[in-house]
């Protein structure tokens, strides 16, 4: 069970709370909060370069303050560079369909766009909500988008009307929709 719910928060990428992992994982809030626990008490311990951090009932992964210098870089290299070609295909899928699921995005997209995802929301370009149907959340484009762009509104975008409304990528999500029913 700990090895679940530490997938779950690894993939996450935001807090989970010990009452949704609960929910996912069909246990008691109680079972979810014990190996929580014994999670973080098992991170401590290893004093490695990932901490699982707790705040009130939410839990998350972060990097140890010692990786503090070496993440950082990283990261300002990779939201400093120039979008790649896949970037800019998933930012144009979320501007022209969103919200929308990661599973939708590479539904359409044909690829994993998990680190794609990763990069625009560091970037500030997209922003994840919650979906109160789904366990998945959603991602929208952020108003840094609309403000990198210089337009105020995405019905701005060219042809937006009639991309936005596409019935090939329509099809492609209910053809999706329907693989998960069987």
């Amino acid at each position: 069970m700990k090895s679940k719910i530490e997938s779950l928060l690894f993939v996450s990428g935001r807090p989970l709370s010990s009452k949704k992992l609960a929910e996912i994982l069909n246990i008691k809030k109680e079972e979810a909060e014990k190996h929580l626990e014994e999670l973080v008490e098992e991170h401590k311990k290893r004093d490695g370069g990932i901490l699982l951090l707790k705040n009130g009932s939410e839990y998350q992964f972060a990097t140890s303050p010692r990786s503090s210098e070496i993440t950082s870089r990283f990261l300002k290299e990779e939201t400093e560079g120039e979008l790649t070609r896949p970037q800019l295909e998933a930012m144009s899928v979320i501007a022209y369909r969103g919200p929308i699921t990661k599973a939708e995005l590479e539904q359409i997209r044909g690829v994993n766009c998990s680190l794609i995802l990763r990069n625009l929301l560091i970037r500030g370009l997209i922003e994840e909500e919650e979906d109160a149907k789904s366990i998945e959340p959603k991602y929208k484009i952020s108003f840094e988008f609309l403000r990198h762009l210089g337009i105020s509104d995405l019905k701005d975008l060219p042809d937006y009307k009639k991309l936005s409304g596409s019935e090939m990528l329509q099809n492609i999500l209910q053809d999706q929709k329907g693989l998960k029913l069987l």
